[in-house]
């Protein structure tokens, strides 16, 4: 886009950073004067239209009521959450300077790689060229949203796509079940009903997290000296850094984010062509709760639990299958042959005491999980645990810098990342070390030196 609309676009963002600003000042201004706040939508509406037009820029209605909406869907959540006995909820008190905004179906227009965002009464209409046409038809498009990430201006579209649909006999049948483990190694390890087993590995997604955390601390170091002190304003070189650390971050979170939506897609494809009509996965979101120091909330973070999970549920219900959730609590350290607890192993591979059983650990998980119901409790049921014997690989990541075909760690150095060394070979024999020359040099001494 020109300087012009990038500058539009950003003013637009802006405004809507003041609407919520405006609407915490508000609930503050309520607060103290021992009122009830604003957390409706009708009445944050109402609110919004005694303002007058022209109060927020270009900003036009549509967008600012979608800031609205925002506001109050987190206030109501927090207070969902709070009823739940969840102390740890916060309300939104907290200014944005850009907000994204959302125009719904009607408002907006498109035409090919071309959007018309909505502007206020009196403003020059806004066009802007979109980096690649829009995946599905115009009338299925239902709203579109301007947000800034990392630096960088992205529309995203919400589309209604319609649930697949198969020849007799070749969709998803619901008396098929599989069980599904969320892991940080391998993000989905999958149990099927007659044996067969799909494992995702996700140790890519792990060293691109590791691989940014190394960066950024070095980066912060390489700065450290010429950062601005509290309350000083920085230099030009000081802006471009922080613009350029946005970036990287930015490209980062947009690397995880592809990665975890390929092992989404490989997990549902396998359970189109298994015809698993339900899947019922573990919800390991107990851990969250667990207070095991800092170490313990980073992998938690970085794991995306939430993410993982909204991920799949929608792929799988495009497809046609149900998801489920059930309690995981005591898969990963259960004997599916005589139903005892184990020592939960630190490896890949679970090893019974009791009755010599071995197996992979997360697809026993799987094929416990696949025998509860959802909305039971922690106990193993007394169905039969069908352990997988075909286990299928896949690797979610491909696309992430120093992952090849090959299993190699990006974490490693630039001499070991390249693969084996080769066969052995023996070692050159020595052609004069050791041996008295007949020039008369000194054996012990390569050619060419006195």
């Amino acid at each position: 886009m020109t300087a012009g609309q990038r500058r539009r676009c950003f003013g637009l963002l802006r405004s809507a950073g003041d609407v919520w600003a405006c609407v915490l000042e508000v609930n503050a201004w309520r607060r103290r004067r021992r009122d009830a706040p604003l957390t409706g939508f009708q009445e944050l509406c109402r609110e919004l239209s005694g303002s007058g037009p022209g109060t927020f820029g270009e900003l036009d209605s549509v967008g600012a009521r979608s800031v609205l909406r925002r506001f109050s869907d987190a206030w109501f959540a927090a207070v969902k959450r709070r009823r739940d006995g969840d102390v740890s909820a916060r309300f939104p008190r907290r200014r944005r300077a850009l907000m994204p905004v959302r125009w719904y179906h009607g408002t907006f227009g498109i035409d090919e790689r071309r959007v018309r965002i909505p502007m206020a009464k009196g403003a020059a209409p806004l066009w802007v060229r979109l980096a690649r046409e829009v995946p599905y038809p115009v009338e299925q498009v239902r709203s579109v949203t301007l947000l800034c990430e990392g630096g960088r201006l992205f529309l995203d579209v919400t589309a209604e796509v319609p649930v697949a649909v198969y020849s007799p006999g070749e969709g998803p049948d619901p008396g098929r079940r599989a069980g599904v483990d969320l892991g940080v190694i391998h993000p989905y390890a999958v149990a099927g009903p007659h044996g067969d087993g799909l494992l995702v590995s996700g140790r890519a997604i792990r060293a691109e997290h590791r691989m940014h955390l190394a960066d950024t601390k070095a980066r912060r170091r390489a700065v450290s000296q010429r950062a601005p002190k509290p309350g000083q304003r920085g230099s030009r070189r000081w802006r471009q850094y922080r613009r350029r650390a946005r970036l990287v971050e930015g490209r980062h979170r947009r690397r995880v984010r592809q990665a975890q939506h390929e092992a989404a897609r490989a997990v549902v494809s396998w359970a189109v062509e298994q015809r698993v009509g339900v899947l019922h996965v573990g919800d390991p979101r107990g851990v969250l709760d667990l207070d095991a120091g800092r170490r313990h909330n980073l992998r938690l973070r970085q794991w995306q639990i939430g993410r993982l999970l909204q991920v799949l549920t929608d792929k799988a219900t495009l497809a046609g299958i149900t998801v489920h959730l059930v309690n995981e609590r005591g898969t990963s350290s259960t004997c599916p042959a005589c139903r005892r607890r184990v020592p939960k192993p630190r490896g890949r591979i679970l090893s019974c005491p009791h009755c010599q059983y071995s197996g992979h650990r997360d697809l026993v998980a799987a094929a416990i999980i696949a025998t509860r119901t959802p909305g039971g409790g922690p106990t193993t049921p007394t169905a039969v645990v069908v352990l997988p014997e075909v286990v299928t690989h896949r690797r979610a990541g491909r696309h992430l810098p120093g992952a090849g075909q090959s299993r190699r760690d990006p974490r490693r150095p630039p001499r070991t990342a390249r693969g084996s060394v080769g066969p052995r070979r023996p070692a050159p024999p020595q052609r004069w070390w050791g041996v008295a020359r007949p020039d008369g040099e000194d054996p012990q001494q390569p050619p060419g030196t006195r």
